[in-house]
Parts: structure tokens; sequence; C-alpha cells
């Protein structure tokens, strides 16, 4: 079982602010910065809410009161001062991530781990902007973070020894199960799903069949439990378009192009279900 003097989070985004949840049912103090404090308290009302839900299926070791005792919310990346290990979930932007881990770096404890929940952003090209490469890891969350039990774990060039033994004894004392990817774009899990949601949209884009028919095919035919263009609209289909890009630049493959469709939609704003509309309208 690990243990933390201080667990620490930076966006308070649906990934972010499952993080945080996760860690504070492990049991570690965890503080979660966001530079928004209206998004900050939407966070604290959703963790609240799925912690509620927990408690009342007897999935929780003790109440939600107590669970919420140790979850602390701050607009000052100062806040995180005292953390010796932070994960980072902010939007998948390289300059944004870039920027987030030399200050971070500039501000915490030289031993202090870093992580960074990137879905598809080369953990050694991030770990390159900071002076403690060793101390970098990838630690990839599925989503939604309290239900999926996955967690990837990601080796930088310079990522030690100590330190992903250590990632992956925090993720394991958070219930979840660990696997470890090469720091290749995409890593393990988006290297074979998103080649797969933009295939359906290609398949959407010519006509093979309706979204519905689309996402029902694999469903019924391939025992997935939701199909992929509604898989699309929960990701956000603007990540979905990130992570293509990123696996057709960086492999240089053009089986990896993403579909034009997919990038109208995002031009549209149609991004899912957190805009209201994506393949489908909620």
């Amino acid at each position: 079982m690990a243990k933390l003097a201080g667990f620490g989070v930076v966006g308070s985004g649906a990934m972010g602010s499952g993080i945080a949840q996760v860690g504070a049912q492990a049991g570690f103090p965890v503080t979660l910065f966001d530079i928004s404090e209206a998004q900050l308290e939407k966070a604290r009302g959703g963790i609240q809410k799925s912690l509620s839900k927990l408690e009342e299926k007897g999935m929780l070791k003790e109440s939600a009161g107590d669970v919420l005792k140790r979850l602390n919310l701050t607009t000052q990346l100062q806040g995180l001062k005292s953390c010796d290990f932070v994960v980072e979930a902010a939007t998948e932007n390289r300059e944004i991530k870039f920027k987030l881990f030399r200050d971070l770096d500039a501000l915490l404890d030289p031993k202090a781990i870093l992580c960074s929940n990137t879905s598809s952003i080369s953990i050694t090209e991030i770990a390159g902007q900071t002076k403690r490469p060793e101390l970098v890891a990838g630690m990839h969350f599925m989503n939604p973070v309290p239900l999926m039990k996955l967690v990837e774990g990601i080796r930088g060039l310079a990522t030690g020894d100590a330190c992903f033994q250590k990632v992956r004894a925090v993720a394991e004392t958070m219930g979840k199960t660990f696997i470890e990817a090469k720091d290749s774009a995409g890593f393990a899990v988006n290297r074979i799903l998103m080649p797969m949601i933009n295939e359906a949209f290609f398949a959407l884009q010519e006509n093979l069949a309706t979204a519905a028919d689309i996402d029902e095919a694999m469903k019924l035919g391939c025992n997935f439990p939701m199909g992929p263009l509604t898989l699309a609209d929960f990701v956000g289909i603007d990540v979905c378009l990130s992570v293509c890009e990123v696996l057709h630049r960086d492999l240089g493959d053009p089986k990896y192009r993403p579909c034009p469709l997919m990038r109208k939609y995002v031009e549209a704003g149609w991004l899912g279900r957190k805009a209201g509309r994506g393949v489908y309208v909620y």
C-alpha cells in the first residue's frame, strides 16, 4: 500500500475530478488545483454526488463525508507545494502541459513524483521540460475514473525504476489494475481504440450505415458495452480528434488520418455529451 504526504491533481474536469475522488477514497490527502473557482465548485459537487451514490450502494469503506474531508480545492498552483505525488490532468494540449510541468518542477520538492494523465503525448517529451525526468511518468486513467479499473502506466526514456514502482503502488492502492505501455503515440489503449472510433466516423461519412446501426453492430456483433460513436460522444469528439492527429503526426502512417467528418463535428462545436450535441443530441 502506497503512503503519500500529499496527492495533487492539476485540472478539475471529468478526469481530474475523478482522479481526485479515487485518491481521496484511497486515503490520500488530496489537493485539486484549477484556475477556475467555478470549475472547482462544479467538480466538488460532482465528486460529492458520485460518492453519495457509491455510499448508497455500499461500495465505500467509510462515509462520503469522511472521504470529502480529505479533499482540498485551490486556484493557486502554490497550493500543491506540500504534495509529494502530483498527477496532471489538464486539457490535451502540448504547450499547456509543458508549461505546467516546468512550473511544477520549480515549485515542488526535488523528490516529488510528477505524472501526466495524457492520452497520447510523449512522456519523454513532457519529462524533458523538467530537471527531474527520472521522476516523471505517464499515469493514464480511464473515464469515468471512479468506475473504470484500468490505469495505463508509461515510462519515459529516463523514468527510474523506483519512480515507476511508486506509480504502480499508488494506482493499486486506488484499487486499479495497472498495465505498462511503451512511450509511443497513443500508448496501448488509444493506439487501438482511436483508429476504431475514426473508422466508425469514416463508415458514417460514407453512409455505410446509420450512426445508431453502426453502434448497434459493434455492441451486438463484438460484445462492446457501447458503440464507438456513442463512446466518441462520451469521451469528447475534440479529444478523439486530438489523439488521432497525434497518431497521424507521430507515427507517420496514412492509416491514422483523421476522418474529415470528425473534424467537421469539432468545427461545428458538436463535441459530444459535454456540448449537448455530438453524433447524437443530448
